[in-house]
């Protein structure tokens, strides 16, 4: 894997924006600007070679997510995925934004032959050539896709991959709504600039003016198109995010929108564009609508840490525990409590078909917060 060199990458990609902005008519909106900064071919953060995933900084690494944190996080959605498979009758496993390869090693090794076909669904050259050189003692039961095909079957997870869907960006400026895109100031750095627009949040609060928030279109619509082509069987989705009423609080005037580098979190998109990660909050109430309206139902939502007791987890803490492994353990508490990961991390289901009592949504079930 070639090593990134930040400033030519930087550089080229800033260019490249640059040349968006101007055939755009001097104004991109944030979430084309977003697409670009992250998936622009081999410039954009996810389309080029840095290392994106590990624990720690000095691995190179920006952040961190649960299956690379702990092997546990996939045995426990192994738990749930198993559970949903039997109850659809199918045998394959999708994953969207497979990252590092890191649940797909977990979910295989953890179910084997239960699984006939594990497909991975991921933009990124790199990551994908990271991901197949993990997963290659799995042979042909793994492969790789570029988009959905016309129907599937299955279960699919996805884990900290609605986060990464470019959001569009609103303004209240205490009289009306504008649209915040990305221009260039007089001295060709970028800047945000704002535009009218008819576009408002999905609820009526009393927004303090300068308010920002994020709407998100594209996550949506995901949705929406996987639940069309979704025969039969389940979906999982774990990632942070809150329902609509926590999402749109008044007193959350600047909405949620973070950058990630070197597992230090910036407020600034438009800085070093192709060298961090940009993301934004998941409004569950959203989603949950979302694949409801194309006529899937809503097996539960609770909070990352409650689904992955129910799954099993706390037990196989114990065995860490008793065998005297502490890092485990200590890894493990992180994704279940609640001042760590445990809380602020959601997990939502859906099914096609019969729904079921999933396990993950055993206890305390929170769908009717959605």
């Amino acid at each position: 894997m070639h090593e990134v060199e930040p400033a030519s990458v930087s550089s080229a990609l800033l260019a490249h924006l640059r040349g968006e902005i101007a055939r755009a008519g001097g104004w991109l909106p944030f979430d084309r600007y977003m697409s670009a900064a992250l998936y622009t071919p081999g410039l954009g953060y996810y389309a080029h070679g840095s290392v994106k995933f590990g624990a720690l900084p000095s691995s190179g690494s920006d952040f961190v997510t649960a299956p690379e944190l702990s092997p546990l996080f996939g045995q426990a959605l192994a738990v749930q995925s198993r559970q949903a498979l039997d109850a659809t009758g199918t045998d394959a496993l999708w994953e969207f934004g497979a990252g590092s390869g890191a649940l797909a090693e977990s979910l295989l090794q953890a179910l084997g032959d239960r699984v006939r076909r594990y497909t991975i669904v991921d933009l990124s050259g790199s990551l994908r050539a990271r991901q197949q050189a993990r997963l290659a003692p799995f042979g042909d039961r793994v492969r790789w896709v570029d988009a959905l095909p016309p129907a599937l079957e299955g279960v699919v997870v996805g884990n900290e991959v609605l986060d990464a869907m470019p959001v569009q960006l609103l303004h209240w400026d205490g009289t009306r709504w504008c649209e915040r895109g990305v221009a260039l100031d007089a001295d060709g750095a970028l800047a945000f600039a704002d535009r009218a627009t008819g576009l408002r949040p999905p609820v009526q609060a009393p927004f303090v003016p300068g308010t920002t928030v994020e709407i998100h279109p594209q996550a949506e619509a995901f949705v929406r198109t996987l639940a069309e082509r979704l025969q039969r069987g389940a979906a999982f989705f774990i990632d942070y995010g809150f329902p609509e009423d926590e999402y749109y609080h008044p007193q959350r005037t600047g909405g949620t929108l973070m950058c990630h580098r070197a597992h230090q979190a910036d407020a600034d998109p438009l800085a070093d564009p192709g060298l961090k990660d940009i993301t934004a909050h998941v409004n569950f109430t959203g989603i949950a609508l979302a694949g409801q309206d194309a006529g899937l139902e809503v097996l539960g939502y609770t909070s990352q840490g409650r689904f992955l007791l129910n799954c099993g987890i706390a037990p196989a803490m114990a065995e860490a525990q008793a065998r005297g492994d502490v890092r485990t353990l200590a890894n493990a508490q992180k994704l279940v409590a609640e001042h760590e990961m445990g809380e602020l991390f959601k997990v939502v289901g859906f099914v096609r078909g019969e729904p079921f009592d999933a396990v993950g949504f055993s206890a305390g079930d929170r769908s009717h917060r959605l």
